[in-house]
This record gives C-alpha cells, sequence and structure tokens, in this order.
C-alpha cells in the first residue's frame, strides 16, 4: 500500500467504517478515563484485520494523545528521572520483540492479544491495587519494562504489565495520569520504529493513521464531556467488562 487511497480501497467501506467507529470509541474511552485508547483500537480491529495493520493505524492517534496527555501536570521532569529505566527497557524490549518475534500475524497472535485483553480486564475488575516498594523499583521497574516492549512488538498492545506497575508506585492521580502518558508514548514510538524496520509503516499506513486521529480526538472530546455526567467508577467497569468479553471472544476464535 503505497496511498492513502489504495489502504483504504484495499480495506473497503465497511472495514472503512469499522475503522472510524472504533477510533470515535477508543477516543471516547481515552477521555473518559485517561488510558485505552491503542487497547480498545488493537481489541476491535484484531477482529478484522491483521495485527500489524491495525497497529499502523493507531500510531498517529495514539502518540499525538499522549503527547497530549503526558503535557500537562507539571511532574514529567521528576517523573522521567524516577521511570527512566522502565522507559529505557520498554523502548530496547520491543526492539528486541521485533527482530525476535514481530507482529507477523497468525492464529497465535490473535490469540496473544485476545490474553492479554483478558488478563488487563480481569485485573482491573477483581485485583485490588498494589504497592511496590521503593527499594524494589530499580529491579521491578525494568523488568515490567522489559516485558512490556516484549508484548508490544509482538501485539501491539503496551498495558500488561506497565499499567499495573505504575498504579502499584503510590503516585497521586495527575501524577499517575501524566506517568502513563509517558510510557504509552515511548511505547507508540518503539512500535512505530518497529513497524517502520519491518516495512509495515509507510506513507500510506500513516496517511491512514493520520486520518483516524479526526474521530480519534472527536472521541475524546465527547468522552471529557461524558466524564462529568457518569461514575468513572461505573464507566471503568463496563470498560473492563466488555475488553474483558473482547478478550475472550478473540482467544477463542482465532
Amino acid at each position: 500500500m503505497h496511498t492513502l487511497i489504495d489502504f483504504y480501497q484495499n480495506l473497503g467501506p465497511a472495514l472503512s467504517l469499522l475503522v472510524i467507529l472504533t477510533f470515535l470509541l477508543a477516543g471516547l474511552v481515552k477521555g473518559v478515563i485517561g488510558l485505552g485508547l491503542p487497547t480498545v483500537a488493537m481489541g476491535l480491529l484484531g477482529l478484522a484485520v491483521a495485527p500489524a495493520q491495525a497497529a499502523a493505524l493507531l500510531i498517529i492517534p495514539a502518540t499525538l494523545t499522549n503527547l497530549w496527555q503526558l503535557a500537562f501536570g507539571g511532574y514529567l521532569k521528576a517523573l522521567i528521572k524516577r521511570l527512566w529505566p522502565m522507559l529505557l527497557l520498554i523502548f530496547l524490549g520491543t526492539a528486541i520483540g521485533t527482530l525476535w518475534i514481530g507482529m507477523a500475524g497468525g492464529h497465535w497472535v490473535v490469540r496473544g492479544l485476545g490474553a492479554a485483553l483478558l488478563l488487563y480486564a480481569l485485573n482491573g475488575l477483581f485485583l485490588p491495587t498494589l504497592h511496590v516498594n521503593p527499594r524494589h523499583e530499580t529491579w521491578l521497574g525494568p523488568l515490567c519494562g522489559l516485558i512490556t516492549g516484549i508484548i508490544t512488538s509482538a501485539i501491539g498492545v503496551f498495558v500488561i504489565p506497565a499499567v499495573p506497575y505504575l498504579q502499584a508506585l503510590g503516585l497521586r492521580r495527575d501524577e499517575l495520569v501524566q506517568a502513563l502518558g509517558l510510557s504509552f508514548t515511548v511505547s507508540t514510538l518503539a512500535l512505530a520504529a518497529g513497524l517502520l524496520w519491518r516495512g509495515a509503516l509507510g506513507s500510506g499506513e500513516l496517511g491512514a493513521s493520520l486520518l483516524v486521529l479526526i474521530p480519534a480526538l472527536l472521541g475524546m472530546w465527547l468522552g471529557q464531556w461524558l466524564r462529568q455526567r457518569i461514575s468513572a467508577v461505573l464507566f471503568k467497569r463496563v470498560f473492563f467488562i466488555g475488553l474483558g468479553a473482547l478478550g475472550a471472544h478473540l482467544l477463542i476464535s482465532a
């Protein structure tokens, strides 16, 4: 695929509509709870297109929305100083995974995506927030970063185990939101580099990714509006139930 038109012509009108609606929903989820755009996008698009193609589509929306998220809060310098070992290992883990595994497609990749989504949902629904002793951060952070990077390179989802780890650090709400944005930005850029190296991220894919930025931003705006009118706890519960069902479907049907 060399052009934007070729990209969506190859997808066809039905799949093109699925892409637009997926990023609208993914943006809405991120607008309400501050995360979930790549997770929702990869989960839903994984039902219809190859994982590498789905990952290429999310590069620009994920990068720009995550940069926006990490830009506000005032804790960026302190978070980089504290989290740089994990962030470095995310990038290195993604590079290692790209060379070792790659997002080559196949049933095992779809099952892996389903398993990751199901695990993430079960963690959000049933497990209490863990607490990491500060003296363990020096080895646990890089380990979580390495595992997150390898998983990112294989299935395009970068929430496990990075998100539970960051939630366990005892950060204040604004610090946590900014830390998530920082982690997701590094993961997205590492994923983009891996896709580019494997030839799965050309001008056509980047143009198609730029186009879906529009529904993603519209979804974020709707999500921020919705956040003021419903319980974030309720929305999170519904989100994790839906994500778990989607993960189970991918795991069983692939």
